[in-house]
């Protein structure tokens, strides 16, 4: 397991506003049986305890993120496939649809590029179009 720098920056498209939120944190990234296990805390508004995330990569056509904390949810972006997941919203959780995947991973043992885009949908009416880049180096 090593300590890395991880740069985010997310694209969110919801009914054509484009919203773009970026994050530079520390977290950890390690292999493990073949998949890239990427680590890290977030803290969230009005929350005194920061969220956890790991994401996961498995192969070059599956990204699976997991959040905990009080808003937790679980991602499963594949390419090629739909997957429905949990959200927690923090007034109940909903099920949303996660489809239409496109998978860049450029990670190694030192770290390295990952990219990802996936649509968002809500009994199959598309809540948001996603785009999300990571880059990770070691500190």
């Amino acid at each position: 397991m090593k300590d890395v720098l991880i740069k985010i920056k997310g694209i969110s498209i919801v009914e054509g506003d484009k919203n773009v939120v970026e994050l530079t944190t520390t977290g950890s990234f390690h292999r493990r049986k073949g998949d890239y296990i990427i680590r890290y805390t977030q803290a969230q508004p009005d929350e005194p305890d920061p969220g956890k995330t790991t994401l996961t990569v498995s192969g070059s056509d599956v990204v699976t993120i997991s959040r905990r904390g009080k808003f937790g949810s679980n991602l499963t972006i594949e390419a090629g496939k739909r997957h429905q997941c949990l959200y927690d919203t923090g007034f109940g959780e909903l099920m949303m649809g996660v489809s239409d995947a496109v998978i860049d991973s450029k990670l190694g043992t030192a770290g390295g590029d990952l990219s990802f885009k996936y649509t968002l949908d809500i009994d199959a009416t598309v809540a948001s179009e996603n785009e999300v880049f990571i880059n990770i180096r070691e500190c």
